[in-house]
């Protein structure tokens, strides 16, 4: 086990910044976000894996979702701090931490002004957006100069589960399970989104990566895209724009996502610190051993894919 790790799914909230998630979080999370705030925001946790040779590398994002206020808004001034402060992260320690981009993709040509800046003054390494505000998804109009200058320079686009309302609400009374199944809905919504509402076909340049929770939509896409309701192009057009992550590390859903895709779009990804349960290479390997995956795809989803859409 001794492949190169990228972990691509790592959330962090420098300290300046105040994370408002124990708040906006239904009441039966608010115990467990008051801890993960300190985790979020404790720089020496994030390199401690990397530091024991758990890990080798982390792809890091701020959520903006995790400091906006109640109606899901964060100033554009504060997106624009949070941006240096990741490139001064990332600056700290090169070749361990690479840093996405926050952008609010839903705030139109400034979204996009501030992408070109992210990308081409800062370094940063690819965007981190939100699958949804309020009523839209993020193939609406207000999100497309956000992915049309991703797309023109060949960055990927970490579409983010945010919590959906009502139907966050909805579920909360079923604990986790039920908030994290409204998160996939909205993710796999996003996905669904992209496909179907055209944006993948004008912008072929367009990458994108969701998280394991939006493989209900993938499994959805391709299971019809036999039948006549999709197009018969729909499975190489997700095959062309789409990435997956490992978040849960379940063998069946690994293997279902290169059944889908293709072992090349498929990313190790923990989504750490709001799941930490260990070390995470050990459990990586276990389900990728598990899934009957190759070796030389072992190699690709461990670490290869993440560094070739992130830059080596």
């Amino acid at each position: 086990m001794s492949a190169f790790v990228v972990d691509f799914h790592n959330h962090h909230i420098p300290q300046r910044f105040e994370s408002t998630a124990a708040r906006t979080f239904p009441p039966s999370q608010q115990a467990r976000w008051l801890d993960l705030n300190r985790k979020l925001a404790d720089e020496d946790l994030l390199l401690q894996d990397i530091r024991s040779g758990d890990l080798d590398a982390r792809v890091v994002n701020t959520p903006a979702a995790l400091l906006a206020d109640a109606d899901g808004h964060l100033a554009h001034g504060t997106i624009v701090e949070i941006n240096d402060e990741l490139a001064e992260l990332a600056g700290r320690h090169p070749g361990r931490i690479r840093a996405l981009a926050t952008i609010d993709a839903y705030d139109g040509d400034r979204a996009a002004r501030e992408v070109e800046r992210a990308i081409k003054h800062l370094k940063l390494t690819g965007l981190f957006v939100d699958s949804a505000r309020g009523d839209l998804l993020i193939d609406a109009p207000q999100a497309r100069p956000t992915l049309q200058v991703a797309a023109e320079l060949g960055v990927p686009v970490f579409v983010h589960p945010v919590n959906p309302q009502p139907f966050t609400d909805q579920m909360s009374r079923y604990g986790r399970l039920g908030v994290l199944f409204a998160r996939g809905t909205v993710n796999s919504a996003a996905l669904i989104a992209l496909l179907e509402g055209g944006v993948f076909s004008q912008l072929p340049g367009l990458k994108v990566v969701v998280t394991a929770l939006a493989f209900g939509g993938l499994a959805m896409a391709s299971g019809f895209a036999h039948h006549s309701i999709l197009s018969d192009g729909t499975l190489a057009t997700l095959r062309q724009h789409v990435w997956i992550d490992t978040m849960g590390f379940d063998p069946a859903q690994i293997r279902a996502s290169i059944d889908i895709l293709g072992a090349d779009r498929v990313l190790a990804g923990s989504d750490w610190p709001i799941v930490n349960e260990g070390p995470i290479r050990e459990r990586l390997f276990a389900a990728l051993q598990t899934a009957g995956v190759a070796e030389t795809d072992k190699a690709l989803i461990t670490g290869g894919n993440a560094l070739a859409l992130v830059g080596h």
